[in-house]
């Protein structure tokens, strides 16, 4: 386990000096404001388009895909059924933190603990998981709040994301290989984005007014840090995937959820506050949980 912690550890510090920085007021709070559009737009599309333009798909992506969405439905399932009888605003909170999860941190984790190879998985994951996941959760919202609905959904047709990955999808199935300029363009801006976003997660983290419903808190952390791992756990030891496949679809399964969920739940009017306290309080406790999760999991794949 210390391996894997000390291995993760710099992500987040990375996050605490986040939030440190804009508490104390370094530089200012407009900074970390255009930093997180920063990030959004431009470095996050650049480092998806870089990753996935460029990777070799030949191998084919059927048991990872099979791997992450056994985890999201579980989960999804598991903040539905949770949800039944709690007023929707809550509940839809409720949903959003059994499933959603923080794609930029699991980008870094992978990293962290496995290079180069590890981070190419992570981002080929995240190209099968966030266009669904949005589609999923926000058709799922707008049945529980009613309107709101169109709007948002127009707004993930146009999401630098999920528009990142599609660009870089057509460009790798179209065989272009590789362009000079662009691609060393596209991997530069992607290089700055990994702990650029880290520092923005920690500067996102509310600790104030987390009193919240401690119960709707502790079931979303229920549906994030136990059925979505174990759900990934028992399909790899029915499908046997690559090892390093199965450890990259476990740190999906491991990661809080992400700040995008705190904006939806409020351009939705969902509980926003609620949505925010299980942000930073699965963020906090993931300090924890993540190593411990995927040191079990390690344990329970590799048979030992």
């Amino acid at each position: 386990m210390l391996t894997i912690f000390l291995a993760i550890a710099p992500v987040f510090v990375l996050i605490l000096m986040g939030y440190g920085l804009r508490r104390g007021g370094i530089p200012s709070t407009e900074f970390w404001n255009l930093n997180d559009r920063l990030v959004y737009w431009v470095l996050m599309p650049a480092l998806f388009f870089a990753k996935i333009s460029a990777a070799d798909l030949s191998g084919g992506l059927g048991d990872y895909a099979v791997l992450l969405y056994a985890g999201f439905l579980a989960a999804i399932f598991c903040g539905w059924l949770l949800g039944r009888g709690i007023a929707p605003p809550q509940a839809s909170s409720l949903m959003q933190g059994s499933a959603r999860f923080n794609t930029f941190v699991g980008l870094a984790i992978a990293e962290a603990l496995y290079g180069a190879p590890g981070l190419q998985i992570a981002v080929l994951g995240s190209a099968l998981l966030v266009p669904g996941v949005n589609v999923a959760v926000v058709m799922l919202m707008t049945r529980q709040l009613g309107g709101g609905g169109k709007s948002v959904v127009f707004g993930l047709v146009r999401n630098p994301l999920i528009l990142s990955i599609c660009a870089g999808a057509l460009f790798n199935l179209a065989g272009m290989g590789e362009v000079p300029v662009l691609h060393e363009i596209a991997r530069i801006l992607g290089d700055a984005a990994l702990p650029i976003m880290l520092l923005c997660v920690g500067a996102n983290l509310k600790l104030r007014g987390l009193g919240g419903s401690r119960r709707t808190i502790g079931l979303a952390m229920i549906g994030k840090f136990v059925i979505n791992p174990a759900a990934i756990v028992l399909a790899a030891l029915i499908l046997a995937p690559d090892p390093l496949v199965a450890q990259i679809a476990l740190i999906f399964a491991a990661l809080p959820t992400g700040v995008a969920a705190y904006t939806l739940a409020r351009e939705m009017q969902g509980d926003a506050p609620l949505m925010a306290a299980i942000i930073t309080t699965q963020t906090l406790v993931s300090f924890v949980t993540l190593p411990v999760t995927l040191l079990i999991g390690r344990a329970l794949l590799s048979g030992g």
